[in-house]
């Protein structure tokens, strides 16, 4: 699974930084935020440690955000930051009781998303929500919906393709149960978000540099 989400999420950005109009690449990366996103619950279900995964988070968060600028040219706040927001969200969900006390709070984190433009806004946090509380065939419904809804309030056509990661989790787990034989060490894993960017971003400046003035072909 951590495989898949990697070189999907590679093949996207690959597409922004040096394919822009080609919209294949963006197409498959579609796969990986899902991915990561239900990684984010298994790992909260998981951790023997929450507030170490909590630290971990932000400091690689606080690590990509300007790989994350520099490469992709964006303003906003990177996905691991979106990620950390919607674990703290898993967090305060599970602490309040009565429940329905959560609300606001999921509310307030959905315009803070918006509002600072992390990078998939509430439409992160709300597929993280799914693959918390949704059973079975109702993540694959929940994902359909929350994408209409971004369809039309964001114009966000291509993100269908991502009810490809959800399907799978659901109908055929077994084909990433079958990948984990090919896990990363943990620090790849860890590392590779921030790192791709910044070496992305060094190729294209390298790119940039070379090719000024450059009728090389490749240029």
């Amino acid at each position: 699974m951590q495989v898949s989400a990697m070189i999907a999420m590679l093949i996207d950005h690959i597409g922004v930084v040096f394919f822009p109009d080609n919209p294949t690449f963006r197409v498959i990366g579609r796969i990986a935020f899902p991915i990561y996103a239900f990684a984010l619950v298994m790992g909260y279900y998981h951790t023997s440690n929450l507030r170490n995964y909590l630290i971990r988070l932000a400091i690689l968060a606080a690590i990509s955000q300007l790989p994350f600028q520099w490469a992709l040219e964006a303003d906003g706040i990177n996905v691991i930051a979106a990620l950390l927001v919607s674990l703290l969200v898993l967090l305060a969900i599970d602490r309040i009781k009565p429940v329905i006390l959560s609300v606001p709070i999921i509310i307030v984190a959905a315009l803070l998303l918006e509002l600072l433009n992390f990078d998939y806004g509430y439409y992160g946090l709300a597929l993280v929500l799914i693959y918390r509380y949704a059973k079975s065939h109702m993540q694959l419904v929940l994902h359909l919906l929350i994408n209409i809804i971004t369809i039309v309030q964001k114009g966000w056509v291509i993100q269908m393709y991502s009810l490809l990661s959800t399907a799978t989790l659901v109908y055929t787990p077994q084909f990433f149960t079958s990948l984990d034989r090919l896990r990363p060490p943990r620090w790849v894993w860890l590392s590779f978000y921030p790192g791709h960017l910044a070496l992305l971003y060094l190729i294209r400046e390298w790119m940039d540099y070379v090719c000024s003035g450059n009728p090389f072909p490749l240029c």
